[in-house]
This record gives C-alpha cells, structure tokens and sequence, in this order.
C-alpha cells in the first residue's frame, strides 16, 4: 500500500478527536476515525474494540500518523470496577496500537499519544515541566503505566511523540461547558480554597499541538501540552463570570465539592486538586501559543466573537 496524507485517530470520536478530524481533513489529510460504534455507512469511521488486532490495522498501513486518543473517562466515581476500566482502556489500546504499527510493512512515521498532566498530582503552587518527577495518587499511578506502557511500543520506523495534555478549552465538548452552565445558573464561584491550579489551553493550540507533532520530525518524546499561563482556580472562575457577564457567586466550600461530587457520580478531587504545569519543551522550541491570555480564550470561546475553529499552521 502506497504512503498516503492519512492519519488515523484511535478513540477519535469525543470532543479532541472531533475537533481534531476537522482541522486535518482541512489542510488534506484523509483521516480514519477507530471507533467502537462507527456510523452506518460512514467511509471514514472503522470498528475496533480498543484491545484486539482486526481488519482496522489495514487503516494503519502507509499512514502518516496515528494518534491515540483512547481512554476511559475519569469523570466517575472511583470504584474497583471503574478503576479497573480506566486504567485498563488506556493500556489495551496503546499495546494493540503498538502491536499493529509493528505488523505493518509500510509503519506510520509517527505515533502521538495523548497522555494527561495528572501525572504530577495536586502539586500546589510548585511549577511542574518535563523534568518534574509524578505525584502520588491513583491518577498519577495510571499516567505513570500509560506512559510506560508507550514507550515499550517502540518501532524504528516510527517516531513517538507523547503530550501531557492540560484542561483544554473548547466550544462543543468538555468539561468548560459544564463549568459554563453552572456560571450561569449563579454557581461559579471559587471551588475549595480556590488556590489549586488550572493549567489550561485553549483548543486551537492544543490542535496546532497535534499538528506539529505529527509534521515535524524533530518532534519527539514528552510534552506538557498546555498553555504557558496557568491559573488558580480563583482566578479562573472569576475570569469565566466575568465573560459571561455574571455578578459575584457563592464560594463552594470543600466539603460541599464532596458532597456534590457524590450525588453527580463523580470524584471530588477532580475539582479540588491542582498543578501548576507549563509547556517548558515547546516553550524551548519556540511553539507559539495562540492564546495566552485567559479572558481573551474565554471571550473567544462563550463571549460574542464566536467564530469556527479553522486549521491553524503548526509551524513554529
């Protein structure tokens, strides 16, 4: 099979990979979506499970890249059962990748995988960048055996690039509209002490990211994938009331984060842990973030210049 423009995005159907397709099926490439419920008839989306080798590792012959996006959500409680998922999605679907990329006669020149910035853990006011050791904690112990688990996918005919991704901010997914609702409703006050960090990018630059890690070669190993301005949670809340034109809400004290985390089926420490991540590598590398400041992102993402996200260059 002839070296094609495709780039095949494992788990690409949630809010990155959506995204994502757009902004490549814009600068040409054909993209092939991994799905566990493709859409009848669609030319683009193929069935996988996520853990088995099939008919999909064809897709993978002669591509450009292949960008893992797989992962059970942690937006849950944490039982054994749900843990044993998340971790479990995560490493089935990086080793079957591997496996696949390794069987092919023509590899991808390129293996992005989405990883998280959870891996350093509620690690306060402490900056963390690349050469930051992991925290503790179940997040961190996931992270930890996902990264693991990639590096042992090497294959000398494809490079391996993995992001830490940070909160990513878009329009049509994730957890910004959430936070964006309850702002509305008089709910979007400071949550905890307020003073965990949000390290936040907006979606464009984390979709430039991916551009660039997949057309640059000398693009390679771990990346902080957030925006180089983090903030607390304060200051985040207080911005995304202040776009969307609300008045003063009441704080939410911890042990009503608990409380609530429980009724919605969900873990309290997703809201009331922190880290104060920055992109050092792609800073080094001179990476130029689009949107740095965060009312500016919020503005252009809920305010009045709503406008569709556009392929953007990925080039430094």
């Amino acid at each position: 099979m002839e070296t094609t423009r495709r780039v095949v995005l494992a788990g690409g159907s949630g809010f990155l990979g959506r995204s994502l397709a757009q902004v490549l099926e814009a600068r040409g490439y054909e993209v092939i979506i991994l799905t566990r419920s493709p859409a009848p008839g669609s030319a683009r989306e193929v069935a996988w499970d996520g853990r088995t080798l099939g008919d999909w590792c064809a897709r993978l012959e002669g591509a450009v890249a292949v960008v893992n996006l797989t992962g059970r959500s942690v937006d849950c409680r944490y039982t054994l059962e749900n843990r044993r998922e998340i971790l479990s999605s995560r490493l089935d679907s990086v080793r079957v990748l591997g496996e696949a990329i390794r069987r092919c006669a023509t590899p991808p020149s390129v293996s992005v995988q989405a990883a998280s910035l959870a891996i350093y853990g509620n690690s306060g006011e402490a900056v963390r960048d690349e050469s930051s050791p992991p925290g503790e904690g179940f997040s961190v112990d996931v992270c930890r055996q996902w990264e693991q688990a990639f590096a042992e996918q090497r294959s000398p005919g494809t490079r391996q690039v993995l992001l830490r991704i940070g909160f990513a901010l878009g329009r049509d997914g994730g957890a910004l509209g959430s936070l964006a609702r309850l702002a509305r409703w008089g709910l979007g006050g400071t949550v905890g002490s307020g003073q965990q960090y949000v390290s936040w990018l907006h979606l464009d630059d984390l979709n430039a990211l991916f551009l660039r890690a997949i057309e640059h070669p000398s693009m390679h190993g771990v990346y902080n994938a957030t925006g180089p301005s983090p903030v607390t949670n304060a200051e985040f809340m207080r911005t995304l009331r202040h776009v969307l034109r609300r008045p003063w809400s009441p704080p939410a004290p911890a042990w009503a984060v608990r409380v609530g985390a429980r009724l919605l089926g969900t873990e309290a420490e997703l809201a009331l842990s922190g880290r104060r991540g920055l992109p050092q590598r792609l800073m080094a590398e001179g990476f130029q973030f689009r949107h740095t400041d965060l009312s500016e992102a919020l503005e252009d993402l809920l305010g009045t210049r709503h406008a569709p996200a556009a392929a953007k260059s990925a080039s430094a």
